[in-house]
């Protein structure tokens, strides 16, 4: 380490030492009722773990740190990728396991490696600190601190675990605890940015892990392997990691319904202030595991002002409840609804609503929009996406959910599924937006360039690609209403014509 990288990981190692320090403990304890309230807490590894990292444990765990810890206390030989956002205590809970399993005596011999060295002994500080400053653990377990080797980069235990922190490329040969091999690898923030651009790097540095860390195991030993990290690129190690694992974790921040994974800790109020100080760009790549290389397609799209809604013979209000895309594993994909109109040659977005959200929520949207209307335009008409994928869903959840809406309130909206059978995603919406938007014929509303929703829609619009790799719904649902507003005006010309059609069961 340089002079400055030093004084600042014995900063960072005195403050984890302060943090594992002065839990409180019973001196007059007897060593009979200390074995039995012992053995108590290792019946109980909830119960362990909030006693031993009393600091850590802010908030209850959720459903799925419960699950994961689970798994790995009870597969000695397992392969775990936890592809955990931030802010879901990856690294805290990995930590707690594997203090736990050597106290235990169940695991005796881990190497922590992360994208460098100085790294890896960062986060092999909080494991150093709590054996050694722990009093809780000093009183239940003894004195961990052995005379012999304790530094940063490996030290040894009293009661015989070693632990040793080795940085990507850096030679793990030869790691042994006296005759035992590593029984636990901890990957932790093994991925780069820059690595991920660089195929040759990327491959020399999976290579490493595979070829010259993982081969440190003993063939007859059970071995656990935990491989923390966010999935940041297309291609990057931890992808590479969830091709061979035994179980894989993908959580993010918020799950498909748009709500926080971690409640107890995270709060709704406190996501959205976060997510509200960055591009959707790097929220999608730091809390949905959803790296996005930003699109080319739409490369500039136009604002102006949006004439007098009673100017627009009819106007088309399209919604995209998006279930589809959750068929591929993105929860990160958001509800839509658009509202459009044509006008002398210009197609509107008029308004938007664009983001994650419940049915109840997504629902809400339509009567929101209607009262936004008001009387200003006679004829609007209501469509909602209703391909393959999406039904049975729409009919079992939003026909009901506007049925029941409607009863509750007396308030109805005629709502018709497009059961339009549609191609492929990219070809369809490029093809039928991209000359409009380059010949500054999708007009934006401008009164509404500061509405969040329509921030959202301008952002995906920014990053559509071929990759599909950021949601897109918003986008679809332009495309949609575009589409209905093309077809009414091929039968009745510019002006509104009523449009007769065979009667639709599931229209609500």
């Amino acid at each position: 380490m340089t002079a400055e990288e030093k004084k600042a990981y014995e900063a960072w190692y005195a403050f984890q030492r302060a943090f594992h320090s002065g839990l409180e403990i019973d001196p007059a304890e007897t060593p009979a009722a200390r074995r039995q309230r012992v053995r108590m807490l290792e019946k109980d590894e909830e119960a362990w773990f909030k006693y031993y990292f009393a600091r850590f444990c802010t908030a209850e765990p959720a459903p799925f740190h419960r699950a994961a810890s689970n798994r790995v206390l009870n597969h000695p030989e397992w392969y775990e990728v936890r592809a955990w956002s931030r802010e879901l205590a990856k690294s805290a809970r990995t930590m707690m396991e594997v203090c736990y399993l050597v106290l235990t005596g169940r695991k005796k011999t881990v190497i922590l490696t992360s994208n460098t060295q100085n790294n890896a002994e960062r986060l092999l500080a909080p494991y150093r600190a709590f054996f050694e400053a722990n009093e809780r653990v000093i009183h239940d377990y003894g004195l961990q601190r052995s005379p012999g080797v304790w530094t940063s980069e490996e030290f040894t235990t009293r009661g015989g675990a070693a632990f040793r922190a080795v940085g990507a490329g850096q030679s793990p040969r030869g790691s042994r605890n006296n005759e035992l091999r590593p029984d636990v690898l901890l990957v932790d923030d093994f991925d780069t940015d820059e690595e991920c651009r660089n195929p040759e790097v990327l491959q020399k540095k999976w290579d490493w892990f595979e070829q010259a860390l993982y081969p440190t195991r003993s063939i007859s030993t059970p071995l656990l392997v935990v491989f923390c990290g966010n999935i940041i690129a297309e291609d990057c190690c931890i992808r590479r990691a969830i091709e061979k694992a035994d179980h894989t974790d993908i959580i993010n921040i918020r799950d498909r319904n748009g709500r926080s994974t971690w409640p107890t800790k995270n709060t709704e109020e406190m996501i959205d202030r976060v997510l509200s100080k960055i591009s959707y760009k790097a929220q999608q790549g730091e809390y949905f595991n959803n790296p996005i290389t930003e699109g080319n397609t739409f490369d500039e799209l136009t604002w102006g002002k949006v004439p007098p809604l009673n100017r627009f013979a009819f106007l088309v209000a399209y919604a995209d409840p998006a279930p589809s895309n959750n068929v591929k594993g993105r929860s990160s994909s958001t509800k839509s609804l658009v509202l459009l109109g044509f006008y002398r040659g210009l197609y509107y977005v008029i308004k938007s609503f664009v983001d994650h959200a419940s049915t109840d929520t997504f629902v809400q949207w339509f009567f929101d929009l209607r009262d936004w209307i008001g009387g200003r335009c006679p004829a609007v008409y209501w469509y909602i996406e209703n391909n393959t994928l999406q039904d049975p869903f729409y009919s079992q959840v939003y026909v009901p959910a506007f049925a029941a809406r409607g009863r509750r309130t007396g308030a109805y909206i005629g709502i018709t599924p497009d059961t339009r059978k549609k191609g492929e995603k990219f070809a369809r919406i490029e093809s039928a937006l991209e000359p409009l938007v380059r010949l500054g014929q999708l007009v934006f509303n401008v009164e509404e360039q500061g509405n969040p929703h329509m921030q959202r829609l301008k952002e995906q619009f920014r990053l559509f690609g071929p990759k599909l790799s950021a949601p897109a719904d918003g986008v679809d649902a332009v495309e949609g209403g575009v589409y209905i507003v093309r077809q009414k005006m091929a039968v009745g010309g510019n002006s509104y014509t009523h449009i007769s059609r065979r009667k639709n069961p599931n229209r609500i």
